[in-house]
């Protein structure tokens, strides 16, 4: 492996983009899905199935070229994703995509304390967010959403 990665950072750099491009390819097909809503969920649940694998990863290796063009991949498919379910009423017209990629790491933190004593306990909390995320009895947001998901 060291032949084609000069460092275990490079290696683990590797693998997580490969992750994220995975997911986003996965959102790219449920654009086609008839049900925008369903398909926004089941991204998201992805996301966080993927989010325990993406915890062991390192704020400076979100820095990576390459893991960057992978979240910004990610980032434009959930885009699209929230853009849709937002025209169809499904939710709130000022939820977006940088929404959806915190509020999937949300899921994922809620039940973090608890490890894996509750299997798919992420499942009620990410039900709950989604639930959130519906236009009915929506109150306006108090600051906009982010331009990015990177400090700075």
């Amino acid at each position: 492996m060291f032949r084609h990665f000069a460092t275990k950072e490079q290696l683990m750099a590797a693998i997580f983009s490969d992750q994220l491009e995975s997911l986003a390819a996965r959102g790219e097909a449920l654009c086609e899905e008839a049900d925008s809503g369903a398909a926004l969920l089941e991204f998201m649940a992805a996301g966080v199935e993927l989010r325990s694998f993406c915890a062991a990863f390192t704020p400076a290796m979100r820095e990576d070229p390459q893991i960057r063009a992978a979240s910004d991949r990610l980032v434009a498919v959930a885009r699209s994703l929230t853009d849709r379910a937002g025209r169809d009423g499904v939710v709130r017209h000022d939820v977006t995509g940088h929404d959806v990629v915190l509020l999937i790491n949300a899921a994922a933190q809620a039940v973090a304390p608890l490890g894996d004593a509750v299997p798919g306990l992420w499942r009620r909390y990410l039900r709950l967010i989604f639930d959130g995320l519906r236009p009915e009895a929506a109150h306006p947001l108090p600051v906009p959403a982010p331009d990015s998901l990177t400090p700075g």
